[in-house]
C-alpha cells in the first residue's frame, strides 16, 4: 500500500554528500582527473561549511 508512496519520496530526496561525491569521482576522465577530483573532494568540495 506505502510502496508508492516510498518510491515517490526516495524519486524526490536530494542526493547525499557521499553520493554527489561518488558521481564526481566516477565521471573523471582518466588518472590524472581522479587524482585532481579526489584532492577537490578531501578539501570540502561537496561538504558543507
Amino acid at each position: 500500500m506505502f510502496t508508492p508512496i516510498k518510491k515517490f519520496a526516495r524519486a524526490l530526496r536530494a542526493p547525499s554528500a557521499e553520493e554527489r561525491e561518488t558521481a564526481y569521482l566516477n565521471g573523471s576522465f582518466d588518472r590524472i582527473d581522479l587524482e585532481y577530483r579526489q584532492r577537490q573532494v578531501d578539501r570540502g568540495l561537496f561538504r558543507s561549511r
